[in-house]
């Protein structure tokens, strides 16, 4: 059965992305792995991630240089689902994450909108 394997999010610096991911998201560094062509090949993953994980890619020209934080025209383009939003909406906060909002409970979950360190707007989401 087909599923979603990487969605790629195109960063300014491996090291500086990959030291967020961990430290303020939480995430695990599943493989970093050097190219032929001097880049990398990272895969980052939230903890117990089977599917689905993000590939961190440094922007090589100015047009990607361009797309640094700003991925999907300024829309929520991705989504951090959780099974305990106070648990990790407070992790995040005492690691500096920058929210938009006050968290809010919708018809689909609890949900707050939150940037990267590159300004890429997430939902942190607990759905119903």
């Amino acid at each position: 059965m087909p599923h979603l394997g990487l969605v790629t999010v195109v960063v300014r610096d491996y090291d500086e992305a990959i030291d967020y991911y961990r430290r303020a998201l939480g995430f695990e560094l599943r493989e970093d792995t050097p190219r032929v062509d001097g880049g990398r090949w990272v895969v980052m993953t939230p903890p117990g991630a089977r599917e689905t994980g993000v590939l961190l890619a440094e922007a090589s020209d100015p047009g990607q240089q361009a797309r640094v934080g700003d991925q999907t025209g300024g829309r929520v383009g991705f989504f951090l689902n959780t099974d305990d939003f106070d648990r990790d909406y407070k992790r995040m906060v005492a690691e500096g994450v920058v929210f938009e909002e006050e968290p809010r409970t919708e018809p689909y979950g609890v949900v707050v909108v939150f940037q990267d360190l590159y300004g890429n707007r997430w939902d942190l989401i607990q759905p119903a």
